[in-house]
């Protein structure tokens, strides 16, 4: 499809140029079209904006599908590596993604109808992680998921852009969100 293609290429010019760089031109050119085809589909920047939000929500709901239809019960052990999987794609195989969400979650703070959109993708991870705490019998999932929803982009800007820089330690984050389980679900990780 024509406007996946170029909301790919919008996120990848995100990632790569940042928001100053991201032009309908610089979009076609990323995206190999014919210059003009990007604003014929997008005909304003804030369209191109909203459907890269758009776009980023759909890529997101495909990753959130590999841990749905839910499960009843989840031991703390899985859960872990599923978070522990989603930080370390979210760092390595969908960089871009990741850099290109940063930029427009600050462009967000200037722009009131961008926020909305991206509050509303962030939900669907809210509300994964309180089912997904439920599953594992955390006393309060939703103040728990909102807090480990929190606690995983946190560890993901931090290996992505945070001072430090530290590579991925992929033992050491499944590691550290066991850890994590254990302090909300009050017993070790099974």
């Amino acid at each position: 499809m024509r406007t996946h293609e170029i909301t790919d290429a919008a996120i990848a010019t995100l990632a790569a140029e940042g928001l100053r760089g991201l032009t309908h031109r610089a979009v076609d050119r990323a995206a190999g079209l014919p210059e003009g085809s990007c604003s014929y589909y997008f005909r304003t920047r804030h369209a191109l904006l909203a459907a890269t939000v758009e776009r980023l929500a759909d890529l997101d709901a495909d990753e959130l599908a590999a841990v749905t239809p839910l499960p009843e019960r989840i031991s703390a052990d899985r859960l872990a590596e599923l978070i522990a999987g989603m930080a370390e794609r979210s760092v390595t195989v969908h960089r871009a993604r990741m850099v290109a969400r940063y930029e427009l979650s600050l462009e967000a703070t200037r722009r009131p109808e961008l926020r909305a959109a991206l509050v509303a993708v962030g939900e669907r991870y809210r509300v994964l992680a309180s089912a997904l705490l439920t599953a594992a019998g955390a006393p309060d999932p939703d103040r728990q998921g909102r807090a480990l929803v929190a606690f995983l982009d946190g560890m993901i800007f931090d290996r992505i852009a945070g001072a430090g820089a530290v590579p991925l330690d992929a033992e050491g984050v499944l590691r550290s969100f066991a850890e994590a389980l254990r302090g909300v679900l009050g017993d070790p990780p099974r």
